[in-house]
């Protein structure tokens, strides 16, 4: 199921209603799809590179305020509507375990660390933060943030290195970022409880 829907989504990219696509993916996986929105990005931004930039404008403000439908999700309708989406996913003890320890600060670097790794899914994210009610333009000015600088650093990298990075994005890229993941969550572990 899952690499059909991965298939289906880099379909997308073919057609003359890419960009809106591209916003329609950027949107939902911030709130409810398993597929991250690099999938149609990336052989967007390389099909027309002097693009990159747009595309990258266009992800992020749909990711955000997809992200902004999660977090009314998580304030409002958590039983009704996350706590499924979450058990559907696989994700609600996962969830459970985020929530019993998350505060603002985690919040921050969940979303710092989405947005490099997609560690975790940025929905968990999104979902939470409504659920244990981080005030909302705080959460949205972070989701500017971490959600911008990693489609604006694909563009850049697309744009600086066309085709030959792609395969360094698709493979490693998610491995350098998740190490830099973990050593922002090791840094915040040591910060809180060392000091």
């Amino acid at each position: 199921m899952l690499r059909g829907l991965y298939d289906w989504t880099l379909s997308l990219a073919a057609r003359k209603s890419a960009e809106w696509w591209l916003a329609f993916i950027a949107f939902v996986e911030s709130s409810v799809f398993l597929v991250p929105a690099d999938v149609l990005y990336l052989p967007m931004a390389l099909s027309r590179p002097d693009r990159a930039y747009r595309y990258a404008l266009i992800a992020t403000v749909a990711s955000v305020l997809g992200g902004i439908a999660g977090w009314f999700i998580g304030h409002y309708a958590y039983d009704a509507v996350a706590r499924p989406i979450l058990e559907f996913y696989g994700k609600y003890d996962e969830f459970e375990q985020l929530r019993a320890g998350a505060g603002v600060g985690f919040i921050v670097l969940m979303l710092i660390t989405s947005g490099a790794a997609h560690l975790p899914p940025i929905k968990v994210v999104t979902i939470l933060s409504g659920v244990i009610g981080v005030n909302l333009l705080l959460f949205i000015v972070l989701a500017i943030v971490a959600r911008g600088a990693r489609f604006l650093l694909l563009a850049w990298l697309l744009r600086r290195y066309g085709e030959p990075i792609r395969e360094f994005i698709e493979k490693r890229l998610g491995l350098i970022a998740g190490a830099g993941a973990v050593a922002l969550i090791l840094l915040y572990i040591l910060v809180k409880y060392a000091f």
